[in-house]
Formats: structure tokens, sequence, C-alpha cells
């Protein structure tokens, strides 16, 4: 069973910051990408930042310069660094994994992780 397991949120004034890792277990195929979301409340979740096993990056608008994602791949680990962190920041940090399938990939999900920025 595939699980995905978070770590390294928590709380930090604004201009802060916070390394997020995920690690996932049970994996037996290789993982196409992998990456973070975030979801705060009353928002829908949006994509953060992901990785390709081949280093190809993606980052939403407001993290360039200010985040950055790695990857272990034979750890099959991806971290967040996240840097000049603002109060807009705040929000629930999901790890987010694709296995590329014929016909629809498989997608899995962490539980999860706080993320809080003060002002």
């Amino acid at each position: 069973q595939v699980q995905l397991v978070e770590s390294g949120g928590g709380l930090v004034q604004a201009g802060g910051s916070l390394r997020l890792a995920c690690a996932a277990s049970g994996i037996t195929f290789p993982i196409h990408r992998m990456g973070w979301y975030r979801q705060a409340p009353g928002k829908q979740r949006e994509l953060v930042a992901s990785m390709t096993t081949t280093g190809s990056t993606d980052y939403v608008d407001s993290a360039k310069g200010r985040f950055t994602i790695s990857r272990e791949n034979a750890k099959n680990t991806v971290y967040l660094q996240m840097n000049s962190l603002r109060p807009e920041d705040t929000a629930v940090y999901y790890c987010h994994a694709v296995r590329r399938r014929p016909g629809s990939d498989a997608n899995y999900w962490g539980q999860g992780t706080q993320v809080t920025v003060s002002s």
C-alpha cells in the first residue's frame, strides 16, 4: 500500500523559512512526478510546486523565487524549501505523487501538514 508521509510544517513568522519533506513508502513502480499542493480555508487546492523524475519543475507564480522543490528519486522523497514566507502562504500542504499508467495516471496523496505564517 502506498503511503505519503509529510513532515516539517509548523508556525513561523512572516519572512521566515520552513522545509517540508515527504517520504513515499510501499512504492514498487516508478513515480513520474512528486510535488506539493496546498489548500487554505475557503479556497480550492492549488499546485505549489512539482518535479518530474528528470528534474522538470513547475511552480505557482506566487512561489517562484521563494520556494524550491527538490527530490531524491532513490528514496522516493520530495522536499519543499520555503523562504520569505507570507501570511497568505498559510494553508494545509499536501504531498502528491503521480504514477503513469496506460489509460489513466494514478494519483497518491499525503494526509497534509499545516503551515501557518503569522504577520
